[in-house]
């Protein structure tokens, strides 16, 4: 007959709701009561698998990646990149999505997903700095992105500024000077969105162009978004002669919807993502983009966990290293 959890219990004299915390890693169990436990799972022969094993070095070697939702393709190529470099280091990645929920954010700094890991990396879009040092507790954490910057939080960092300015000023070389901007609204300065619209606002500026708000366009960052804010572009009569999607989907959306609308791209209207998904290279025409490092990113978020996973603690300087990018130029904005 198969052991459990209520026969480990009676063995170590303690409530199952012990034994379940035991299991679970829980931070606020007694040295004395949590060592009778694993005697008696030991003993027993109770749940000799990965988590019970894990018990005795208090190490999963797992780690845990929270992102917004893997359908976004750069979310998807940066979960493979991470899982290769966990790999790469004797780590396996458990991924969870948090569907942009606050609720769901929380539930992975807090809860059971989190104790199966030995550290976080976490890509937050609804928790500000305060609630995600709340509710991190004492496990190592790195976060990605760039919705929550804070010098109290490791975080690798993508150089949304520079990039955009790079892309904006490709495009400005190219002789366009009416460049649609999808992905932002006018005002906004935090997050993905708002770096990257003040790089393309810094690139006009330096070449004596000037900025007007009717060019930018707010919508989600998916491909649908892409082609429904460039329908409502050509629909409003605004001229423009360049779009910008402030990711590659929006970019990607922009090109369906523009050649179905019988634009020539890039005679009539260049185009130019950001990401440099996999996709990108294979649209007809292939996608001009900048490529923000992501490799090196997985990498040094990866390396910079595991330093603190295995340090212990012991290292307190927080570290936000920047990954290089680079300009891809293909054919939609030669």
């Amino acid at each position: 007959m198969a052991v459990t959890m209520n026969d480990v219990a009676r063995a170590a004299g303690v409530s199952l709701k012990t034994v379940s915390n035991v299991i679970n890693n829980y931070e606020f169990i007694r040295p004395t009561t949590k060592q009778r436990v694993l005697n008696a799972i030991d003993e027993l022969g109770y749940e000799t698998n990965l988590t019970a094993r894990s018990l005795r070095s208090g190490k999963t070697s797992m780690l845990g990646l929270v992102l917004a939702d893997l359908s976004i393709p750069y979310y998807a190529e940066l979960a493979s990149d991470i899982m290769k470099a966990a790999w790469d280091r004797g780590y396996r990645v458990l991924v969870e999505q948090s569907g942009n929920e606050a609720d769901h954010e929380k539930a992975a700094l807090q809860g059971q997903f989190r104790s199966l890991t030995d550290g976080l990396l976490f890509i937050p879009l609804a928790l500000d700095a305060e609630q995600i040092i709340e509710a991190a507790g004492n496990k190592p954490l790195v976060l990605l992105g760039e919705f929550v910057e804070d010098p109290r939080l490791d975080m690798v960092l993508i150089q949304n500024h520079s990039a955009a300015a790079a892309v904006t000023t490709h495009l400005l070389a190219g002789g366009r000077r009416r460049i649609a901007v999808l992905g932002a609204n006018d005002g906004d300065t935090t997050g993905s969105n708002g770096l990257r619209l003040s790089g393309y606002q810094a690139a006009l500026a330096a070449a004596g162009v000037e900025y007007d708000p009717a060019l930018v366009v707010g919508c989600d960052w998916r491909r649908d978004g892409g082609a429904d804010a460039t329908a409502r572009l050509l629909d409003s009569g605004v001229a423009f002669d360049a779009v910008f999607g402030l990711n590659d989907a929006l970019a990607l959306g922009a090109l369906h919807e523009l050649l179905v609308r019988g634009k020539k791209v890039p005679d009539d209207v260049a185009v130019a993502g950001f990401d440099d998904i996999d996709e990108a290279r294979f649209a007809s025409p292939s996608l001009t983009t900048v490529a923000p490092g992501r490799t090196e990113i997985a990498e040094r978020a990866v390396e910079l966990l595991i330093n603190r996973i295995e340090a212990k603690g012991s290292i307190s300087d927080v570290q936000q290293p920047e990954a290089a990018f680079s300009l891809r130029v293909r054919q939609s904005a030669p």
